[in-house]
């Protein structure tokens, strides 16, 4: 009996040992696989993650003999980090949960590494392929010290964050974290965290610089290499028009499906609760949706597709299964139109809107945005609306954001009477968390809110506002 459990490493003890840690890391894994199926249900394309800046640049590490040299601790048990070189890094940076970007949201940085520059076929990395030459690794921001370093931090100041692997590599000494801190911004920017604004501009120009460490889940941080990161060419300079909402352009760069499991650092390998942990979330979240509901134009459609698309959709018969509500104004639709196309109107007669920021010159051309703020001050969130379909005078088509609530689709339909006009107004959600809301609940309320809205709208029509 004492053999039996005197440390021998097939002995009970560690059986039951893994055996408990492998339940207990399934049962997490089921949780968190659920989750993502929750949040997937309601953003269909990208569950987490869902704004980002795809990102170009080169990593140096110093390697084992750099870091004797420097008196620093020399070897980390991983190969990649042991070696010197300069690689040719592809990467991400997101804000995950996709909160407005005036809030914090944890930050995330996913990096694609290849071989060293100089070496045969080096600097391509291949963008959507399994090359056995490239290793995927994740950073969130998190603390840095102890138990920090192992706990998702919110933050909306890009520069005074912290980015760690949370979940530790395992290594030839045991278990390895690694870790990433600003060593500096680009000159043009303000520091918040960003990815359709400043921040995206700023990378457009300029590197952003990052200390690479690593240490033991419970040691201090070593240092190991240098960072530099800027906008991919297909983001670079594109914080308006097409890519004012935050989304990354549909490039190689953002179809690359970044997988430290699929994809390892060489010489890292992952403990198995780590591994049962990740793995159902990621099937979860890459699962093809059965219905996905307002997602972005598929890279390569054309004008023509989208066109036959909505033709085919019908707007009379999707306003069918909308929320709808109609009014007869006693003013011409002429008059209702004007207001509807004065742009700093919106707050005046939609509930909800609070304030107008920024009115686009175009409006209400297609395409054109209109930059609000929804609730109550202080508690303001920053969103926009966008117009998808107009016909000038008759019929106006809209996304409405305001996240972390979600998006929702509007039409508005005027049917001229002559000295009056009938007013049709038809809203659901498309997007986020306002879809769980059964559409046994969700139409009654927004009735409740467009009927003010269309009295609002007639009341500034008959007092002649507008342009």
């Amino acid at each position: 009996m004492k053999r039996r459990f005197s440390g021998d490493p097939g002995g009970a003890p560690h059986r039951t040992h893994d055996l408990a840690s492998d339940r207990a890391a399934d049962l997490a894994g089921l949780g968190f696989a659920a989750a993502f199926r929750a949040i997937k249900a309601v953003r269909p394309v990208r569950p987490i993650h869902p704004r980002g800046i795809s990102l170009v640049g080169e990593l140096n590490l110093t390697g084992a003999a750099g870091r004797a040299a420097a008196g620093l601790p020399a070897a980390s048990g991983i190969a990649w980090l042991d070696d010197a070189g300069t690689f040719q890094v592809r990467g991400r940076f997101s804000r995950s949960v996709g909160l407005p970007e005036s809030l914090p949201d944890i930050l995330g940085l996913a990096l694609r590494t290849s071989g060293a520059l100089g070496a045969a076929g080096a600097g391509d990395i291949p963008g959507v392929g399994d090359g056995a030459d490239v290793g995927d690794v994740l950073f969130a921001s998190t603390g840095w010290g102890v138990p920090g370093r192992f706990i998702l931090l919110p933050k909306l100041d890009v520069g005074s964050a912290r980015f760690t692997t949370l979940m530790p590599y395992r290594g030839a000494s045991g278990p390895v974290l690694l870790g990433l801190r600003t060593l500096s911004l680009p000159g043009r920017a303000t520091g918040r965290a960003d990815t359709g604004g400043n921040f995206k501009e700023s990378l457009g120009t300029e590197d952003w610089t990052l200390a690479l460490h690593y240490a033991t889940p419970a040691g201090r941080w070593v240092p190991a290499g240098v960072l530099h990161l800027r906008a991919a060419a297909s983001d670079a300079g594109h914080a308006d028009g097409a890519e004012r909402d935050g989304r990354d352009s549909a490039s190689t760069d953002t179809a690359i499906r970044f997988d430290p499991l699929e994809h390892p650092l060489p010489g890292a390998g992952t403990y198995p609760w780590a591994r049962r942990l990740r793995e159902r979330s990621y099937r979860a979240a890459r699962r093809p949706s059965p219905r996905i509901i307002a997602a972005p134009d598929p890279a390569g459609s054309t004008a023509a597709d989208r066109i036959s698309a909505t033709r085919r959709q019908g707007p009379a018969d999707e306003r069918n299964t909308m929320s709808t509500v109609t009014q007869v104004f006693n003013s011409p639709a002429s008059a209702v139109w004007r207001v509807i196309a004065d742009g700093w109107l919106y707050s005046g007669w939609v509930v909800g809107a609070s304030r107008i920021r920024d009115v686009d010159a175009q409006w209400p051309a297609v395409g054109s945005l209109l930059h609000h703020s929804v609730g109550a001050w202080p508690l303001l969130i920053n969103d926009s609306t966008k117009v998808t379909a107009a016909d000038p005078g008759r019929q106006l088509e809209l996304i409405a954001r305001g996240w972390p609530i979600g998006e929702a689709k509007v039409i508005i339909t005027l049917e001229d009477l002559g000295e009056q006009c009938r007013v049709t107004m038809s809203e659901d959600a498309v997007r986020g968390p306002g879809l769980a809301v059964p559409k046994a609940l969700r139409d009654p309320m927004i009735t409740v809110r467009n009927r003010e809205t269309l009295q609002r709208l007639e009341l500034m029509a008959a007092g002649g506002a507008g342009a």
